[in-house]
């Protein structure tokens, strides 16, 4: 039976449990986004003819980043599902939609059996992939600021990044296991790359049925109405010019400092594999124990006031931290530059799910929160690696730190200029506080 009781009436032991169940499609569906990247080098053959190794990993590449540009369609599917027919049914069928995904790579023959058809199925698998991503973070932003208490949002919302953090940190640690303890590269290379898509759809499976009898939000069965139509989503322009603003200088910190950090510190400092992993993953695991503890503390100060933080060390510190980093060859000095850069980002990661949520009415914040969202990192954070590899390319590394620089500068304006929403809040309104 499920139990669709408002949050209003829920004790704290079942808010949390709320909270966790909420999240927990980001870890499964994080997990299978980096997954994708890190056994790219095992699975790239299997998909396109023999030849160049290059071209098959561009060939990879370039159907990961349509994953990318699905998002944005998935963020309004998803978010229109949400904010019309409930939270718990958009999150619910966002994980769904990913263990297809995930085990259609899994079970898909190589193109040596099926030839043209093997990278077709491939991309319709990414495709189906960056729908659910897209659908995920909007809806479960939202609910996760519906059902935390007032005074405690900030820390609630905060788990979306542990959890998203926590994918990441899975799938590299199912990498060192397969590559250290369990497979031969040849075996990788042959099947072995198949199990971490397998392990992704029966984590997918899990986090359904957890879903499948969530609480639903006080807000959204309170509310007078619902929409989720992008004609009443434009009716907000202040608000959506804010979400834009507010991503862009965060995603490409975000996606700078983790998913390009581990090829930045082989490529461009020199460490081995291996070293560049462990540092990543370590830095990583600090990192995300670090969001409950600013998202409790914006719930003290303000959002504003930690945006600005971010916005101001991001401006005045990317530069040197990448650029010292460049040069750094000890393991030790190379995990305190990597953390440095993610402690600052923190006052991005911890709290833009709340403040995101805080802007919208009930009846249009799922789709206010992902639509605007998910066409900034598709433009920019998705673009973050490319641009810096493209740029390092051309001999002009560390214009790439000046580009970080810039979109965080003017995420800083976005920052100074906005009301904190934590005294501002529409949700506030919508619950009549």
């Amino acid at each position: 039976m499920q139990d669709l009781r408002p949050e209003g009436d829920l004790t704290t032991g079942q808010r949390i449990r709320a909270i966790l169940v909420g999240s927990s499609g980001n870890l499964v569906e994080w997990y299978d986004f980096y997954v994708y990247a890190a056994f790219s080098l095992y699975f790239a053959k299997s998909f396109f003819p023999e030849g160049d190794e290059t071209a098959q990993l561009l060939s990879t590449a370039a159907i990961f980043a349509v994953g990318f540009l699905m998002r944005p369609i998935g963020a309004w599917a998803f978010g229109r599902l949400a904010d019309r027919r409930g939270r718990r049914i958009a999150l619910t069928a966002s994980v769904l939609l990913m263990c297809f995904g995930s085990a259609l790579i899994a079970v898909t023959p190589t193109y040596e059996t099926i030839g043209v058809a093997a990278p077709i199925l491939l991309l319709i698998a990414r495709l189906i992939q960056g729908l659910s991503l897209g659908g995920e973070y909007g809806t479960s932003a939202t609910y996760l600021s519906e059902m935390a208490t007032p005074d405690r949002r900030g820390f609630y919302s905060s788990f979306q990044y542990v959890t998203l953090i926590g994918g990441q940190l899975t799938a590299m640690s199912v990498l060192i296991v397969l590559q250290t303890f369990v497979l031969t590269t040849e075996e990788l290379e042959e099947w072995g790359w198949r199990i971490p898509f397998v392990i992704g759809a029966g984590l997918a499976v899990i986090a359904f049925f957890m879903r499948r009898d969530m609480h639903e939000t006080e807000a959204f069965t309170r509310a007078k109405r619902h929409d989720g139509s992008l004609k009443t989503l434009i009716q907000h322009p202040r608000e959506v010019a804010i979400v834009i603003g507010l991503t862009l200088g965060g995603t490409v910190a975000f996606y700078t400092f983790t998913t390009y950090m581990q090829k930045f510190l082989v490529n461009t400092s020199g460490f081995a594999k291996d070293t560049a992993t462990l540092i990543t993953a370590s830095a990583l695991f600090i990192y995300m124990l670090l969001q409950p503890l600013v998202g409790a503390l914006s719930d003290r100060i303000g959002r504003r006031p930690i945006l600005i933080a971010f916005g101001v060390l991001g401006t005045l510190c990317t530069v040197p931290l990448l650029t010292t980093l460049e040069g750094t060859r000890d393991a030790v000095s190379a995990f305190v530059l990597v953390m440095t850069g993610l402690i600052i980002i923190s006052g991005y990661t911890a709290i833009n799910a709340v403040v995101k949520a805080e802007l919208f009415p009930t009846h249009i914040r799922a789709l206010g929160v992902g639509l605007p969202y998910a066409i900034t990192v598709a433009l920019f954070g998705g673009t973050a690696e490319y641009v810096a590899l493209w740029l390092k390319s051309a001999g002009h590394a560390q214009w790439f730190y000046w580009y970080v620089t810039g979109c965080i500068a003017l995420s800083l304006v976005v920052y100074a200029c906005m009301r904190d929403t934590r005294s501002h809040s529409e949700m506030d309104k919508d619950l009549g506080q």
